[in-house]
């Protein structure tokens, strides 16, 4: 079970991403083992707005269509107690507010982070367990989670 970062979706969606054959495979990795996975529902417009930016609205859309039809995602709701964590540590970790949701979300489901955004990697990781796709793939040469 993980918690996912918008980074990683948008780069399975947008086929020009740099990453987009790594989140492609990482995704298909944990479809294949049935496993879970988590977000914010902060993801939602995380997703669509880089999407459409980089690439067109029509795509955006599509994609966002996929997303909310994955039944083995859930999005959390940003609830009081969780917007407080993510305050704290965004003071604490010196992350973007943003960022600072998806660790403490993986913080309160206490799963990994599995992210592409260098600052929750390594600021994260001071407060979570975070990894790249490429790290949690078998060829990625990380440590499986």
């Amino acid at each position: 079970m993980y918690v996912v970062d918008a980074s990683v979706f948008v780069s399975r969606f947008v086929s020009t991403d740099v990453n987009h054959a790594r989140s492609r495979d990482w995704f298909r990795m944990v479809r294949m083992a049935n496993s879970p996975i988590f977000g914010p529902n902060l993801l939602l417009p995380e997703l669509s707005g880089p999407i459409s930016r980089l690439v067109d609205h029509a795509i955006a859309m599509s994609a966002l269509g996929k997303l909310l039809r994955m039944r083995w995602l859930t999005l959390l709701e940003i609830d009081s107690r969780l917007a407080r964590r993510s305050a704290d540590l965004a003071a604490d970790l010196r992350l973007r507010g943003a960022d600072a949701v998806y660790v403490s979300v993986a913080d309160r489901l206490n799963f990994p982070l599995v992210t592409w955004d260098a600052e929750q990697l390594t600021r994260g990781a001071l407060a979570i367990e975070v990894r790249s796709p490429d790290q949690l793939l078998p060829d990625g040469g990380g440590t499986q989670a």
